[in-house]
């Protein structure tokens, strides 16, 4: 199971996606999912509306380089596709997937090649173009419907699959955590707010 620290491995909600919380999930070896928006130009961190002070996406890059940590790009605004492929291959990061777009920016990224997960949840029940996108964002956003039948059944399709742990929405997550801990397989991941009790769980 690879750990995805959702906005960095942050101790209190001001370190969401903060350069501190960056360095955290580096530090000890967690993916960092984050929120890409753009403003005058340049992409950069915010998952609300940027107001022009915010970390740019280029110096997130520079922050992790030569790290090649797995990245969640979390799509909050349309037409970054080439930008952001541009600055990935600038610092050679290719350990990384784009989501949650709209499906027009989707169809955009994947005819740009990059990695593309497709969202699979209680609201999106008809993954959008499944046999194109390279994996799955597989969310639960009011109920903890999916169990290791519906998560074998994607890794099947040869589909990477990054789950969103349940705390993400507010609800308990250990207990639903036993639904998938044995799973073993690669192209499994989580997206959790907390990343180093999920690595103590899910390697113990």
């Amino acid at each position: 199971m690879h750990i995805i620290a959702h906005r960095g491995y942050w101790e209190t909600e001001k370190e969401k996606n903060s350069k501190t919380a960056f360095e955290r999930a580096v530090e000890y070896g967690f993916g960092i999912e984050t929120d890409l928006r753009d403003i005058s130009g340049k992409i950069v961190i915010s998952h609300n509306m940027p107001q022009g002070d915010e970390m740019t996406f280029e110096e997130f890059l520079q922050l992790i380089r030569g790290s090649n940590i797995l990245l969640a790009l979390n799509i909050k605004a349309d037409g970054q596709g080439e930008e952001i492929k541009k600055l990935l291959k600038k610092y050679n990061h290719k350990n990384y997937f784009t989501f949650d777009m709209s499906i027009p920016d989707m169809v955009c990224q994947l005819a740009l090649k990059l990695n593309v997960f497709t969202g699979y949840s209680d609201i999106i029940t008809n993954p959008v173009l499944l046999n194109q996108a390279k994996g799955v964002w597989l969310d639960s956003f009011n109920s903890d419907w999916f169990c290791e039948k519906e998560i074998n059944s994607l890794l099947n399709k040869n589909k990477q699959v990054c789950i969103v742990s349940p705390e993400l929405h507010n609800r308990e997550y250990k207990e639903i955590w036993n639904r998938y801990k044995n799973i073993n397989n690669p192209n499994l991941m989580l997206c959790t707010d907390n990343p180093m009790g999920a690595k103590e769980f899910f390697n113990d």
